[in-house]
């Protein structure tokens, strides 16, 4: 049947169609209204460009194509994020600080979930040149902000730090091996085999790499980590970064500390955001300074990306186009 799609991607029919437009339109306009400006970037360019200092996940998820005209390899997006680091890169290329946003589709060579599109629709917002916890609490503002516009129910926040496991493995002398493979075993929680990968290391780094999978909860978990983990310059530097933005948030947060998602990717704070009716993350962020030097300009950034198609799924918002 020649009118069939490929499997986990659809069209968006007229009453879909109408409400993702609405959540869009007023997305992009919250973004306008705090000085984001927009972008649109293409949906396929170069595959060393596309790929530059994002890591080995986003690559296992970009369709790969061969340019007719160069022969050179191209990529159609998988995350918009890394183009707009790009733009201010190396084409807008402001001093100071810049914020930007979009909108767009990006393709997944496989789904993120079993029901999931490999079509998402991204809508997100970059700000660039500001180290520091003033633009961490302003992404997470904003964030929270476009949620509130889509009036979901049960809005929340998960909310980790990279540096507090990347300051120990660097304490601890791990080597990049083992690192990789304590990073996965962290990542699916498997406190067994992270005890396999410690053993052998000084019982001080062991016993704090192990506490990890445990600092997960509410904001209580940031005074037992301060307690318990060792007093190292930069995980005391990223629990108080933590707790500024626990005090700061006004929906109900949970921190994960053992929470490494993009760890090659991100050099600070991650998030995700979750609401009620929809299984997996809505949103997710955070810190990711290590991209622009990947393109060959050193430059502080944060942000984050909403699937806007789950967003609207939940969202209680008057269709475009609806009569008033």
């Amino acid at each position: 049947m020649r009118w069939v799609l490929p499997e986990h991607i659809e069209d968006v029919l007229p009453a879909e169609a109408a409400r993702i437009e609405a959540l869009r339109r007023a997305i992009l306009d919250l973004f306008a209204r705090c000085g984001y400006e927009l972008v649109m970037p293409p949906m396929l360019e170069y595959l060393d460009s596309l790929l530059t200092g994002t890591g080995r996940d986003l690559e296992l998820r970009t369709f790969k194509v061969v340019d007719q005209l160069s022969g050179r390899m191209m990529g159609l997006r998988a995350d918009i994020t890394p183009q707009v680091a790009r733009i201010d890169a190396h084409l807008l290329n402001r001093r100071g600080v810049t914020r930007l946003c979009y909108c767009g589709s990006v393709l997944h060579t496989r789904p993120a979930t079993p029901t999931a599109t490999r079509e998402p629709l991204q809508i997100g917002a970059e700000l660039y040149g500001r180290a520091g916890i003033a633009a961490d609490l302003e992404v997470q503002r904003l964030l929270i902000r476009a949620l509130a516009l889509a009036r979901v129910k049960g809005a929340r926040l998960d909310i980790g730090h990279v540096a507090v496991f990347r300051s120990l493995a660097q304490a601890a002398a791990i080597g990049p091996e083992r690192e990789a493979e304590l990073f996965e075993a962290m990542q699916k929680k498997d406190v067994p085999l992270a005890r396999e990968l410690t053993r052998g290391l000084e019982r001080r780094w062991r016993e704090a790499l192990l506490l990890l999978p445990e600092l997960y909860g509410d904001r209580r978990v940031l005074a037992l980590a301060a307690r318990r983990l060792p007093p190292l310059a930069p995980l005391r530097r990223a629990l108080a970064t933590l707790r500024a933005l626990a005090r700061a948030c006004t929906i109900p947060a949970s921190f994960d500390l053992a929470e490494l998602r993009g760890y090659h990717y991100h050099s600070g704070v991650v998030f995700d955001a979750y609401c009620d009716g929809v299984p997996g993350p809505i949103a997710r962020g955070g810190r990711y300074d290590e991209v622009g030097r990947a393109f060959g300009r050193a430059r502080p950034a944060t942000g984050f990306s909403i699937d806007l198609r789950e967003l609207a799924a939940v969202a209680r918002i008057r269709p475009w186009g609806a009569r008033r």
